[in-house]
């Protein structure tokens, strides 16, 4: 447990056992107007590790726009630290520092920050090279900062992953995913009451079956065109079997039981961005071997489970044959 007054110090757990997932502290936007960050290239600096479905998010906008140069990427390890509270570490870096930053762990930019910071040092989060400090933790909106505010450093026929005419509608969409699906794997995991636990393990499976039904109808969530919606649900689907099944009670089916939601999983994992920056071995070593956020959990973490076997994600998906656009310009 945590002291008061200390970094990782903010209570997740209500007085009814379920989870209360802390709010973001860094939420100024990127853009032109006065107190906006700037846009700029070769000035901020995505810190992730690769279990996070928040910060994996960012990580796939990043390569799909083509940002990779614009905006530079460090990598946390997936086994948290052992410290009396919760943190990232940069110990696959040489000599376990951000070779950047300079930093060894995640909290010490956040402290260098505002020294009054007692939440959790979350990843993702951007940070200004230059003023060497927290710019923006609101995972909640990166990706779409990257998608409208970091348009002018986007590759050539980079996807619009945003449409304006369907923002209201994605928008309505990813909070239903986010409070339900993204969030709801962690309300099971972390719930500390049968009757919380329960509750959030039917929202979550009501919802992954309305997205079924949704997605026997139309190749991605909004029809022929891959959008920021599809990155936020791959994000919890591609971990479901390989961690929230177990690691997190989520059991009612796996993935794969899911005609559509698997096909369409595999569509997106077999596309450049989203299988490509999958890491399952960092994935499955953090949620079965290292710590996790609640601090009351006193379990030990000691074998890492051989499967479930991932192969399948490879396969045929014939997905395509709900579209009736070009396959080169399906993500368009």
């Amino acid at each position: 447990m945590q002291d008061s007054g200390s970094v990782g110090s903010v209570k997740e757990i209500k007085t009814d056992g379920s989870f209360n997932r802390q709010k973001n502290t860094f939420t100024t936007p990127f853009g032109n107007q006065e107190g906006e960050f700037a846009v700029e290239a070769g000035r901020y600096r995505l810190l992730w590790s690769a279990v996070c479905p928040w910060a994996h998010r960012s990580v796939i906008a990043r390569s799909l726009l083509g940002l990779e140069e614009v905006i530079s990427l460090g990598t946390a390890s997936p086994m948290r630290p052992k410290l009396p509270h919760v943190d990232w570490e940069f110990s696959l870096d040489k000599d376990g520092v951000d070779p950047v930053l300079g930093i060894r762990y995640m909290s010490e930019i956040y402290l260098k920050t505002a020294p009054d910071y007692t939440g959790r040092p979350t990843v993702p989060v951007i940070v200004d090279m230059k003023e060497q400090k927290v710019v923006n933790n609101d995972y909640f909106k990166l990706t779409n900062y990257l998608e409208t505010e970091w348009a002018p450093f986007h590759k050539k026929n980079a996807p619009d992953l945003y449409p304006e005419h369907l923002r209201d509608e994605i928008d309505r969409l990813n909070d239903v995913i986010f409070h339900d699906v993204n969030n709801g794997v962690y309300k099971c995991g972390f719930a500390q009451s049968q009757e919380a636990y329960e509750l959030a393990y039917d929202t979550l499976f009501s919802r992954l079956d309305e997205l079924e039904e949704r997605l026997s109808k139309q190749r991605f969530l909004f029809g022929d065109y891959i959008t920021d919606a599809d990155i936020r649900l791959y994000a919890t689907l591609v971990r479901f079997d390989a961690a929230y099944y177990s690691a997190f009670k989520a059991n009612r089916n796996r993935i794969v039981d899911f005609p559509n939601l698997w096909g369409y999983l595999r569509d997106l994992y077999q596309t450049p961005g989203f299988g490509d920056t999958t890491d399952f071995d960092a994935i499955k070593r953090h949620y079965h071997l290292s710590n996790h956020i609640s601090s009351n959990d006193q379990k030990s973490f000691h074998i890492l489970p051989k499967g479930p076997d991932l192969s399948g994600l490879t396969s045929q998906h014939n997905r395509q044959n709900s579209s009736n656009k070009p396959e080169k310009f399906l993500i368009k």
